[in-house]
């Protein structure tokens, strides 16, 4: 059962920040275990529950990264991540280019939110392609969005602006690709067991706005040409 992280969890990875290497990290390893990935995978298990539960209709799974660094990655000399993250999501070959929910501990921030993690260009042109067709059906759907101080919207914008339909969704119009993300410190309510329950309620407020992006995929690809 999850019951909130400790001190011990945010202690860990900063010392594995400053000692990551595998000497230090087989000396910990104990800690590892009971202090960052029991909690972590615990805290995703019962997150994963609630939200099959809630959407059993989606058919999500669930996943959470692993400690060691893909050895093809491994160009700084570090083998090990300082941070942990899990995500749910649906099943999917091309993981990157499909929304997914997050949660990602970090020894500074946690972080949790729904999004892509680089979307493609051609899902980019599908979004503005409805966004162009019914405008005022995209403001009615992002309006909560617009009224709320959980999650803000984030991703990389285009350079050159695209001239959107509406004034209220020239900043999704605009992104490369899309993300709503919460960023809190290091606090009193990550030691806690009530953060499962603001995730739960965070991914339950996001929903809407996942289930349109999971659709877009099967948009005709638009006339505009993608770059």
């Amino acid at each position: 059962m999850f019951e909130g992280f400790s001190q011990r969890t945010i202690d860990f990875m900063w010392n594995l920040r400053f000692n990551n290497n595998k000497e230090w990290f087989d000396a910990h390893k104990d800690d590892f275990v009971n202090d960052f990935q029991s909690p972590m995978k615990a805290l995703g298990r019962e997150v994963y529950e609630q939200v099959s539960a809630d959407f059993e209709d989606h058919g999500f799974i669930h996943k959470v990264s692993r400690i060691y660094k893909d050895a093809r990655r491994v160009r700084d000399g570090e083998p090990y991540r300082a941070n942990l993250w899990f995500s749910i999501e649906r099943p999917s070959e091309e993981w990157t280019s499909t929304p997914v929910f997050w949660f990602e501990l970090a020894p500074e921030r946690w972080s949790y939110g729904l999004g892509y993690y680089s979307a493609k260009a051609v899902t980019m042109a599908k979004l503005r392609a409805r966004i162009d067709k019914s405008p005022k059906a995209f403001e009615k759907l992002v309006a909560p969005y617009a009224a709320q101080s959980e999650f803000a919207l984030s991703g990389e914008d285009y350079k050159r602006r695209k001239e959107s339909p509406t004034a209220l969704t020239a900043d999704w119009y605009n992104k490369k690709s899309i993300s709503l993300i919460s960023e809190n410190p290091i606090g009193d309510e990550l030691f806690s067991a009530e953060l499962k329950c603001r995730i739960v309620a965070g991914y339950a407020f996001l929903m809407p706005l996942y289930d349109y992006f999971i659709t877009l995929d099967s948009d005709p690809a638009p006339d505009e040409k993608v770059k």
